[in-house]
Order: structure tokens, then sequence, then C-alpha cells
């Protein structure tokens, strides 16, 4: 009697559960869709229609209009709640194909999905923004595949002169890894920029809308790097953290995130000059963006609010 009664117990609280345990998981990720979706915003399917619908064409690398539907939801808690990002100048960004050329920073590159998520949620109307990674991305496992669905692409010249002839937001950092790095003593200082960038917009007569982004910096305090295990692990660099050391503490600090878009700068010229004249231009490009900084550090009042 006992054993059918337990029996019958079991029978219940497994009618009670939803019979399976993939129920729950479904009712689980249905209560998390529709917490993500409120947070996104209720004109949210809406901005992913019109980005849908600018893309009248079959991607050669790979961009999926779903997955990165999904990865904005996401990002869309620590973009509206966790960073609370301000963003200024948003309407400077032009129509068409244009080059983003933002200052790197913060270990991780949540400074890119920020800036990603700032052409989403607050542009009118809404783009979908392209960037270029690094190589060694690729060899991670699902992250190579979860950047290329979300519109990510290897930083070759070849794959930035054909996003550019498709009309793209182009995302490019030209730190590179050694702006994402910086220690904390050197922070908001630009280091030097590649000049990359610079050929092709030239090359392709793209605009290029500088950006500067403040409060990354803050997010993750750096140490140093340890170049010769960076190496040894095939990566560009080993940042010393504390913070990855304690435990649940890996998380970056809420730091209030500002993102500043300034008017586009035309250059004109020969793609293929000398680079003492392209780093001329460059340089413009980068005292733009440095000046654009110092101007968002005066007017913050904390790195928290």
């Amino acid at each position: 009697m006992g054993r059918m009664n337990r029996k019958t117990a079991l029978v219940r609280l497994d009618d009670e559960l939803g019979r399976t345990p993939s129920s729950m998981v479904r009712r689980l990720a249905e209560g998390a869709s529709s917490l993500l979706y409120r947070v996104a915003g209720e004109d949210f399917d809406e901005r992913v229609r019109r980005v849908a619908e600018q893309r009248d064409h079959v991607d050669p690398f790979g961009f999926d209009v779903e997955w990165t539907k999904w990865a904005l939801l996401a990002v869309s808690v620590l973009y509206r709640h966790y960073f609370r990002v301000h963003v200024e100048g948003i309407g400077n960004v032009p129509p068409g194909r244009v080059l983003l050329i933002a200052n790197h920073s913060g270990q991780v590159p949540i400074d890119g999905a920020v800036i990603a998520a700032s052409l989403f949620y607050d542009a009118d109307p809404p783009r979908a923004v392209r960037s270029m990674v690094e190589k060694w991305s690729q060899t991670l496992p699902f992250v190579s595949v979860f950047f290329t669905r979300c519109g990510q692409v290897v930083g070759v010249p070849e794959n930035a002169r054909r996003l550019l002839e498709m009309d793209e937001a182009l995302l490019v950092f030209p730190e590179g890894t050694k702006g994402i790095s910086k220690p904390f003593s050197e922070r908001y200082q630009l280091k030097e920029f590649g000049l990359g960038f610079m050929r092709l917009a030239l090359e392709t007569r793209t605009p290029v809308v500088p950006i500067a982004v403040i409060g990354a910096e803050e997010q993750y305090i750096n140490l140093g790097n340890i170049r010769t295990l960076a190496k040894a692990l095939g990566m560009p660099v080993f940042p010393v953290v504390p913070q990855f050391l304690i435990p649940g503490a890996q998380m970056p600090l809420p730091t209030r995130y500002r993102v500043y878009f300034g008017e586009p700068l035309h250059f004109e010229g020969d793609p293929d000059d000398e680079d003492a004249v392209i780093q001329a231009k460059v340089d413009i490009v980068r005292a733009t963006i440095q000046s654009m900084i110092i101007r968002g550090l005066k007017e913050r009042r904390h790195i928290f609010w």
C-alpha cells in the first residue's frame, strides 16, 4: 500500500511538472523570452522586421537575422538596465555604406555589442551592424559560429571591402587588441590606429563616423598582460584582471556607458598612397575620437551614473 501511495504521488508530481522535463525547460524558456521582450520594448519585433526588409540578398558571410534577433534580446538587458547606455549623435550615421570607427576597451568586447545595440534600438531606421573580428576568434568552439550568424566577419581587407560594396554599416576598432587590453593606468588614452580602414574608405568612397565609447575602461580593472602565457595559449593577450579570480565576480562592473557618434568625415585621395599620406588622414580620425572622449569624460559626473 505504501508503495502504491508513493507511486501515485510520483505520478501526480510528474503531472504537476508538466509530465516531462522538456516541458519544464520550455516553460522556463518561454518565461525568460517574455521577460526579455518586455525589456527590449514594444517595438522590438517591428525593428527586427525593418532590419530584415533591408536585406534583399543572401548574405555571403552567413549573417542570420533570426540569430541576431535573439542576441539583441539578450543584449537588451545589459544595454537598457545594466549599463544604462546613454547615446548622443546617432542621427549622424548616414544611410547606406558607412565605416563606424571607435575606440576599443574593456578586456571583453562588450563595447562592440553596445554600439550594435545602439544602432538597432536608438537609430531610425534601425541598422544591422557588421564588425571585424580577430582571426583567432574563429578557432573558438561555438563562438565562431555565433559571431558569424550575428554578422561579425574576420577582419581582412577583402571581407571589409565586400561588406561596404553591399552598403553595410561596418564597425572597425583600429586599435585592435592593443586597445581592448590596455591597463587601467592607460585608460582612455588611444593606441595607434591601423591604416587599413582609411585605405578602404578612400577606395570605396565611404564616409567615416567617429565614435567615442566611455564606460568600458572601468568595467574590468586590468593590471597588465602576461605576454608569454598569451603566446602559449594562442591568444592575442592575457590580461591580469583580479575580478576574473574572484568567485562570482566575473561579471563586468555596472558602469554607465556613454556612446557618442560624431559627424561623418569624408576623405579623398588615392588608397594606394604612401603610408605617411594615409597616416595623416588617420590621425584626423584618431584626434577627433580622442577629443570626443575628453569632452565626454568632462561631462560625466560619475562612473556609475
